[in-house]
């Protein structure tokens, strides 16, 4: 793994994994979401490319963004009353939200309310959600190679909106990020994410069984899909300890490219989109910008507001390049 003091050194890398996580991550989404919808299961069964309509961003994309926006303000140093005032001005003040996670919703109702850290999030229905994995990139990337720094910032974005479960996938994706920036193996990554996960948690079981189902396949697909899922399986399928686990999975199946391996987690199904988008923030944190096909980078660069409005038309791979500067 390169060292912080190694990366820092190298800008142009820096700035290839970087642009490679956010991109990765809105192509995750984007292509997940599109891979379950119903008309593509009719015409492809399994999908492999995005078609020739346009594309869209869901609150994966988005809230993904208002976190990187709340630490480029902030220069990197991110407290809990930062977190607040970002989701006042960007989430609290919408009356709606198109396909917006149930998690976000019940925390912005408990901002209004008066409620903090960690209450917002504590006194939530969903807080056992996927909603703040999928958001959590951003924090990974300017934590290149400090797992345990990116553990604690993405505690302290997580505890807006979620508790346990849903605070430790989001520590979980951060670290595994952070490390995929410094290059680590893949056995590393996967370490770092099983760090901050308490070994007496569903996310942890759920987490080690689905790498015992991959590795007594011995990595081979058609030998373990079906036992994945349904081992895994919750009774909603947005909950951190399903999606969480699934992502891992798909990049312990798949993880010697980019596109090979994001088509995988990808067709994943259930929460396709966020299972998509973590693969997809590790895997272009790991192989960079250059590795993702140009015409999914075109696809997807400019985000459609589906959910947050204040995202529609920003451009990723410039906010991507200033995370990286905050990479000192």
């Amino acid at each position: 793994m390169i060292t912080r003091s190694g990366l820092v050194a190298n800008r142009e890398l820096v700035r290839e994994k970087a642009v490679g996580a956010l991109i990765g991550l809105a192509v995750g989404d984007s292509f997940g979401d599109a891979a379950r919808m119903q008309a593509n299961r009719e015409s492809y069964g399994f999908i492999t490319d995005f078609n020739a309509g346009a594309t869209w961003s869901t609150d994966d994309t988005e809230f993904a963004l208002l976190t990187a926006k709340t630490l480029i303000r902030n220069k990197g140093k991110l407290t809990s009353e930062a977190v607040v005032e970002a989701w006042f001005e960007d989430v609290v003040v919408q009356d709606e939200f198109k396909r917006g996670g149930a998690s976000e919703v019940a925390a912005a109702n408990n901002l209004r309310k008066g409620l903090r850290p960690p209450q917002s999030g504590k006194f939530n229905t969903f807080h056992m959600s996927d909603g703040t994995a999928m958001r959590i990139p951003p924090v990974g990337i300017i934590c290149a190679a400090e797992p345990d720094r990116a553990i604690e910032m993405a505690g302290i974005d997580a505890s807006i909106s979620h508790y346990a479960d849903g605070v430790w996938g989001a520590q979980a994706v951060a670290a595994a990020v952070a490390v995929a920036m410094a290059d680590g193996s893949w056995e590393e990554i996967f370490s770092a994410a099983l760090k901050p996960i308490p070994k007496d948690s569903w996310l942890y079981h759920n987490m080690m069984r689905a790498f015992e189902i991959v590795d007594k396949a011995e990595g081979k697909v058609i030998d373990c899909w079906m036992a994945l899922h349904d081992e895994i399986k919750a009774s909603t399928w947005a909950t951190t300890a399903e999606a969480i686990p699934a992502a891992f999975a798909c990049l312990r199946l798949s993880n010697s490219d980019f596109r090979s391996s994001l088509v995988l987690a990808g067709n994943f199904a259930r929460d396709a989109d966020t299972i998509g988008a973590v693969a997809g923030a590790i895997l272009g944190a790991k192989y960079g910008l250059s590795s993702i096909p140009p015409h999914w980078v075109e696809k997807v660069r400019r985000p459609s507001g589906t959910c947050l409005q204040f995202t529609k038309g920003l451009d990723i791979v410039t906010m991507g390049e200033q995370l990286a500067e905050l990479v000192r």
